[in-house]
């Protein structure tokens, strides 16, 4: 073999290398921008969902609190009515209040004197629900009735039938 041919192979050979070197280089270069590009997405997503639990359990605690609240409300200071002419409803609104019921059982008052009130009871922020605005704003326009319900129950000639 000649020196010239030697020479080339060994150009090309050392070429090779410096670019298999080269490449290896970039490869740790990409792997560790990556390997911090990860750490800071794990970083940030176990920030997320820390903030995320958080908000979770004060929005519990929120909630748990109105419930309280909307079950102590008849005997608070705010209720301006007998919690003895409260009914608890809880959903869409929280009571149905016949506002001098009691004393109009005891005699106390004329049936004219009864007044009934759908009460929502709100703690800090909150603000009624597009549905409770929907029944305040029946109640405002007078889309309100009472009805009675006759239901026919089975006399005592039927019982000895089979079911």
């Amino acid at each position: 073999m000649s020196v010239p041919v030697a020479l080339f192979i060994g150009i090309c050979i050392g070429v090779m290398i410096s670019v298999l070197w080269l490449y290896l280089i970039k490869i740790q270069q990409l792997h560790a921008e990556y390997q911090y590009e990860i750490s800071e997405m794990r970083r940030e997503h176990d920030q997320a969902l820390a903030l995320a639990r958080k908000r979770s359990v004060n929005t519990s605690r929120a909630v748990l609190k109105g419930k309280m609240a909307e079950q102590f409300a008849p005997h608070l200071p705010e209720f301006d009515y007998l919690p003895s002419d409260a009914r608890f409803l809880g959903d869409p609104v929280d009571y149905v209040v016949f506002s001098g019921y009691s004393d109009f059982r005891e005699g106390l008052c004329d049936a004219d004197e009864i007044e009934v009130v759908l009460i929502d009871i709100k703690s800090g922020t909150a603000r009624l629900t597009k549905g409770q605005q929907a029944i305040a704003q029946a109640i405002d326009d007078g889309r309100v009735r009472f009805e009675t319900i006759h239901i026919a129950l089975p006399t005592d000639d039927n019982e000895d039938e089979e079911i």
